[in-house]
């Protein structure tokens, strides 16, 4: 899996493109948390929970299905998250379902169950350019866990910073600019 601090990066660069007249700061902070969720999946790997099984790590938490059935309940907060409905369950199911599209990149484990509850089948995705990140605080802040950092900074965050740079420079150019104050001020703009 990328590590926790990858997962976020996918909302991060669709905040940044969509910029905050369409996904205000509280979305995008809870996005951000979102994308993280199914990693949840890992406290089952301490309580008997085996690996492959349907509830093992990247099974069902990774699943399409679950990243939508959580946005839908995350977006019922919409109007704390001051966007509507529709617009919130779009980024937060972006932002879910990015985990285990994001894993499937990786080099390492059983594959993801992103068809769940439809199939059982892990998959791959065709290019497994992601180092697997190795689980357990200790394992992370070693040689392995640089190795991980290294592969995610070429392999996610430089792609993502290019697609946020060239969406929010675009959003920005297609921005019409600020008119005069209907109040007769001088505007600040």
């Amino acid at each position: 899996m990328p590590t926790l601090l990858t997962h976020p990066a996918v909302p991060l660069a669709v905040g940044i493109t969509l910029g905050r007249k369409i996904l205000p700061p509280r979305l995008l902070l809870v996005g951000m948390v979102a994308a993280m969720l199914p990693d949840l999946d890992v406290v089952g790997l301490q309580h008997g929970v085996a690996y492959a099984a349907a509830y093992g790590h990247r099974g069902v938490t990774h699943s399409l299905s679950i990243a939508l059935v959580t946005a839908l309940l995350l977006s019922l907060t919409y109007r704390r998250l001051k966007v509507n409905y529709t617009t919130a369950c779009w980024f937060l199911f972006i932002s879910i379902g990015s985990h285990g599209v994001l894993d499937a990149f990786t080099n390492g484990g059983l594959g993801i169950a992103l068809a769940w509850p439809f199939s059982e089948q892990r998959y791959f995705a065709p290019w497994r350019v992601i180092e697997v990140s190795p689980l357990g605080v200790e394992r992370f802040f070693s040689v392995r866990g640089w190795e991980v950092l290294q592969s995610e900074a070429v392999w996610v965050w430089l792609p993502l910073l290019v697609v946020a740079g060239v969406g929010g420079f675009i959003r920005r150019s297609l921005t019409p600019p600020p008119g005069p104050d209907p109040r007769g001020a001088p505007n600040q703009g």
